[in-house]
């Protein structure tokens, strides 16, 4: 029984450390008293605030939180979320008090300290207070130099103001916090940064710093379609249009789906050096490789119908109209070339019945992420200021296109 004694004695005493370690997680002592540090948080209305909160019910979230709080001064946790539940109802002044008051804490520790900060910056944010927005991120980051909230945050606050190069600076702070998975993302967004610094570059006419980061978009990620575009535009105004269409023709084959951004410079320029039929051949090879590629047909019909070719462009539209029969474009494309064919009866019956059952819309388009809309592709959500994230939006699925194959 004796051997068996040391070893009773260490259980023991890691029950009891145990049991106090416990205890003082869950009291403190304030002003001579013991408090319960998790009174606020097992109470019912700390629950049923949750549960209000989930459903989105922000009013009854927040009488049920309060009510929860009043319980203990000190839940810290508790009154952060009534703080961002007052900001995402529009009570931007609600918000930064009750936040402000958080710093006045004597004894918060640096993660705590650096979290409310965190909340105040989205109060400055939300209420339009740059300066002290962008002061409460940098001090954040002071206290917490990887806390990738505050540098989403701040990258967003630069963005907004146009200042592309911190925003820059900032997201390649953030790609190296990135995990392997997210790195691909981070460096879109980053080549999407360099093409806003060498706009910025072009339209002080400093082609060469333009140039170079345009060229370093393309590196940070080939389907950077903006930065391809911009770079062949810097191409002809430097005189180089011969290596202008090497660029747009490049951007076509890394991003066939991006293709119709290039099709009017490829035109001009092909109209210009007097090689149109360079343009029918690319439109041509699109089509074959991509039979529901709508907008090369569109292009072509448009470039045939400037040179006489009503007909041919009238059957390029009717089977880039099965494809997409909602396009607001085709049709007024279409009625153009009928024009010119002074509407023969069998033509325009043809069109009425391949639209009967068309609804027509002009191209929109929709962020992926908070359903913002757009009549034109964008590249950065002026909602939620993401980028990247539009795509087209297609009413019904293409029909069959046996009987108008061209």
């Amino acid at each position: 029984m004796s051997s068996y004694a040391p070893l009773l004695a260490a259980l023991v005493a890691l029950l009891a450390g145990l049991t106090i370690g416990k205890a003082w997680e869950r009291y403190k002592l304030r002003d001579g008293n013991w408090i319960d540090r998790r009174r606020a948080r097992e109470s019912p209305h700390y629950i049923l605030g949750l549960n209000f909160l989930v459903a989105n019910q922000i009013d009854l979230a927040i009488e049920e939180l309060s009510r929860a709080a009043s319980l203990d001064a000190d839940a810290l946790e508790v009154h952060m979320i009534l703080g961002n539940l007052y900001r995402e109802k529009g009570q931007v002044g609600k918000a930064i008090t009750q936040h402000q008051h958080l710093l006045q804490r004597p004894k918060l520790s640096k993660l705590e300290h650096a979290y409310v900060l965190l909340c105040l910056g989205l109060d400055y944010k939300r209420g339009g207070f740059v300066d002290r927005a962008l002061e409460a991120f940098n001090e954040v980051l002071r206290l917490d130099p990887k806390n990738e909230y505050a540098l989403v945050n701040l990258q967003k606050l630069h963005e907004e103001q146009h200042q592309w190069t911190e925003a820059y600076d900032t997201r390649r702070r953030l790609a190296k916090l990135a995990d392997i998975d997210a790195r691909p993302q981070s460096q879109a967004i980053l080549a999407f940064l360099e093409n806003e610094i060498g706009l910025e570059a072009m339209r002080r006419r400093d082609y060469a710093e333009a140039v170079r980061r345009f060229v370093a978009a393309i590196e940070q990620d080939a389907r950077a379609v903006p930065a391809y575009l911009n770079l062949g535009d810097v191409r002809v105004a430097q005189g180089d249009e011969r290596e202008a269409a090497a660029i747009w023709e490049k951007l076509i084959d890394v991003a066939p789906d991006r293709a119709y951004l290039a099709f009017d410079r490829l035109e001009a320029l092909a109209i210009r050096t007097e090689k149109p039929d360079r343009f029918t051949r690319l439109c041509r090879k699109l089509i074959d490789d991509s039979p529901q590629d709508w907008r090369a047909r569109l292009a072509l019909s448009r470039h045939l119908a400037a040179s006489g070719q009503a007909r041919d462009a009238l059957d390029l539209l009717f089977a880039a109209l099965v494809q997409n029969p909602h396009a607001l474009s085709l049709h007024q494309a279409i009625w153009r070339a009928l024009g010119q064919l002074h509407h023969p009866a069998s033509l325009v019956d043809r069109y009425g019945a391949l639209t009967q059952h068309a609804v027509f819309y002009l191209d929109p388009h929709i962020c992926m992420r908070c359903r913002y809309r757009s009549t034109e592709l964008l590249w950065q959500c002026p909602h939620c200021h993401d980028w990247n994230t539009f795509v087209e939006e297609r009413i019904a699925p293409a029909q069959d296109t046996t009987e108008v194959e061209v």
